[in-house]
Parts: C-alpha cells; sequence; structure tokens
C-alpha cells in the first residue's frame, strides 16, 4: 500500500512536519508572547507563525485552494478544495510545557474530509490519513484497538468540566478508564489503538476537521455527539467504532 494517493497529501505531511519544526522551536525556547483572544483563550507568536507559514506554503502549491484557519479565518478558492488548519491544537498545554500540543491539517472538498493530518512534533508522533488509503504511524499502517466491552475502555476527554457527574458516574461504574488526555493528542491515540475512544463536548471545526478522515481510515469511526458524521457540528465523538454506540449513548444525555 503506498503511503500517499495524492500531491496534495504528500505536500500537506511535508508543511505539517515544517509547521511542527517552527512550533517546536517556540515550544524549546519558552520565550514568546502569550495574548488572549475575545473569548479568554490564549493565543501565541508561535500560533501566529505556525499559521503563517502554513498559509504561505499552500498558496505556493496551490494557490487556488481555499484556506480556513484557526488565527486569521477564511480565504475562499476557485478549486472546490478548502484547507482548515489549527497552527496549534492545545496551546493551553503548550504555554504550560506540556508536550501534547499538535499541528493539524485537513483537507475538504464538497463537505468530506478527504485528508488529515496530526503532527505532535515533542511528542514524536506523526498520523496521517488519506481517504482510501489508509492510516499511518509515523510512516507505519496504524489501526484502532478491538477492545470490544465497556469493562477496561479507555475514554480520553479534553477536560472533565463540561461532562455532567452521572455520566461519569455510570461510565466508571461500567469499568470505563476516563483519562484527560484530550484535544489532537487523545484523537491520535484512539488512531494508534491505545485508547478505544475520545469524546469532546466543546470543539471547533480546527480541532475536529482531520479526525473523520483520521479515524475511519484507521477503522473505526467518528461523529458528533448527536451521532451525525460531521466535523462541524461543535463536538465530537471517535471510537473503535465496536464501542461507538455504547459510548455516544452514554456521554449524549448530557446535550
Amino acid at each position: 500500500m503506498s503511503i500517499f494517493r495524492s500531491t496534495r497529501a504528500s505536500i500537506a505531511v511535508d508543511i505539517a512536519m515544517e509547521a511542527g519544526n517552527i512550533a517546536k522551536h517556540w515550544y524549546d525556547s519558552a520565550h514568546y508572547r502569550v495574548d488572549a483572544k475575545a473569548d479568554g483563550s490564549p493565543v501565541t507568536q508561535a500560533d501566529l507563525e505556525v499559521e503563517t507559514y502554513m498559509r504561505t506554503a499552500l498558496r505556493e502549491h496551490f494557490p487556488d485552494d481555499g484556506v480556513l484557519g484557526e488565527e486569521f479565518g477564511d480565504s475562499p478558492g476557485s478549486t472546490g478544495y478548502r484547507w482548515i488548519l489549527d497552527p496549534i491544537d492545545g496551546t493551553k498545554s503548550f504555554v504550560r510545557s506540556v508536550p501534547l500540543y499538535a499541528n493539524l491539517i485537513a483537507l475538504e472538498r464538497d463537505g468530506e474530509i478527504l485528508f488529515g493530518a496530526i503532527n505532535l512534533p515533542s511528542a514524536g508522533v506523526l498520523i496521517h490519513a488519506e481517504r482510501g488509503g489508509g492510516c499511518w504511524r509515523n510512516g507505519m499502517p496504524t489501526q484502532v484497538s478491538r477492545h470490544d466491552r465497556l469493562d477496561g475502555a479507555h475514554v480520553m476527554a479534553t477536560w472533565l468540566e463540561d461532562w455532567q457527574p452521572a455520566t461519569i458516574s455510570e461510565l466508571t461504574s461500567q469499568g470505563v478508564v476516563l483519562r484527560t488526555w484530550g484535544d489532537a493528542y487523545g484523537y491520535a491515540m484512539v488512531a494508534s489503538g491505545h485508547a478505544d475512544a475520545v469524546v469532546d463536548y466543546t470543539a471547533r471545526e480546527y480541532d475536529l476537521a482531520p479526525m473523520p478522515v483520521i479515524i475511519e481510515e484507521a477503522g473505526g469511526r467518528f461523529t458528533s455527539l448527536a451521532g451525525e458524521r460531521s466535523f462541524q457540528r461543535g463536538t465530537g465523538v471517535a471510537s473503535n467504532g465496536i464501542l461507538h454506540e455504547s459510548v455516544l449513548k452514554l456521554v449524549s444525555q448530557a446535550i
């Protein structure tokens, strides 16, 4: 099986890796400006520099493609392709020197995600997938777990503040192991078979865009908490597929 099916996917992986080099430079130096956005979330020099680089590189290779990025908004294109960028997913982790931040890039056409990449430069993990081409972790094929019961299932969350206490109690009473290794890292864990599900009660399309193709090409399932196969509903659930309905039934009670 070839690691790439299209030129766009190959170039996108190169861009994600260089974006990671830029982010890791700032992460390792630990000297950068941190500002607050209107919603109170942090944005750093690294976020801005990484997205600037990604946009510039995409414009050089695919000048007529659209680009949507977290920091600089929407730049419409004319080809029907749109790139969706999160320069640093997990900025709160980044500024506290937690090495689980990621660079995210996805390619969309006609509402379908064709390609996605999660680059975790300080963790040394790169996961990417192209529709019909499988999911790859550090150059090797990767798959979701085959765990088939809630007892012993590892479920990731970015944070638990959004969870209803009754939901947490119900999951743990059935033997589910809850861990807050969230953001893109949680999805990477599911795609690699190291976790069985991840739940996002609050997420934006920049955070979720790569996940449908990555999780599905790894053999799993991705939906919103309402069960829709969409990354644009502000919520996300990814699983190994086997446990999806069981997890979804419990975690969707709070919406």
